[in-house]
């Protein structure tokens, strides 16, 4: 295969400029350096949507982050467009925070993973929803292989990976990394039950 690329202020004036020319290049896979801008955003929706794949980064803390992010940085108008539009074409969001390892030789990711599935697809359109998807992550560890930051730090400090201090510092919500821990059941625990209730119902659907 080829892979052509385009550098910006060098073959082309800016990202959305490219990546609007690379649509017509009929590629297969679409990598944005970064979504900076509407514009951009917009452009790599619309390649998803045509049935372009498109990678793209975008500096956040997480993935309930991320996409709240990508609908803010449209006009309130807009924002339910592009809510359905993100759940219709968004496969999955891959954060990672670099963790210092427990033998002080370089560093290993902690990486949280949301895969788009009905559920999430869900609270991504409904906003009074978007704000539970972290709990619909670490709900769908087992079935669907997501994983919380807070999960991704407590397995690597179960493997001696990484220390229990920079876990702490690193954890999402160290009060309940803590708990996790000591074996003590936490609030987490609690809301990821219940958030299983809520996707299983959510699965079967109003008519069974």
């Amino acid at each position: 295969g080829f892979v052509n690329q385009r550098e910006v202020e060098v073959d082309t004036a800016n990202f959305s400029t490219a990546l609007r020319a690379a649509l017509r290049q009929d590629p297969d896979v679409i990598l944005v350096g970064e979504m900076r801008d509407l514009e951009t955003i917009s452009t790599a929706l619309l390649a998803a949507e045509t049935g372009h794949m498109v990678f793209s980064t975008l500096h956040t803390l997480d993935a309930t982050e991320t996409i709240q992010r990508i609908i803010a940085v449209f006009p309130p108008p807009e924002q339910k467009q592009i809510r359905l539009q993100l759940a219709a074409t968004l496969k999955a969001v891959i954060s990672q925070r670099l963790v210092r390892k427990s033998d002080g030789i370089g560093r290993v990711p902690a990486c949280e993973v949301m895969i788009s599935t009905g559920y999430i697809r869900d609270c991504v359109i409904n906003p009074d929803k978007t704000r539970m998807i972290r709990d619909a992550i670490a709900a769908g560890t087992s079935q669907y292989g997501m994983q919380t930051f807070d999960q991704s730090l407590y397995e690597l400090y179960s493997k001696e990976l990484i220390t229990y201090d920079e876990a702490m510092m690193r954890a999402s919500n160290p009060d309940e990394f803590k708990l996790r821990v000591q074996g003590i059941r936490s609030t987490a625990d609690a809301a990821r039950e219940e958030m299983e209730r809520a996707i299983s119902e959510f699965e079967r659907g109003p008519n069974r």
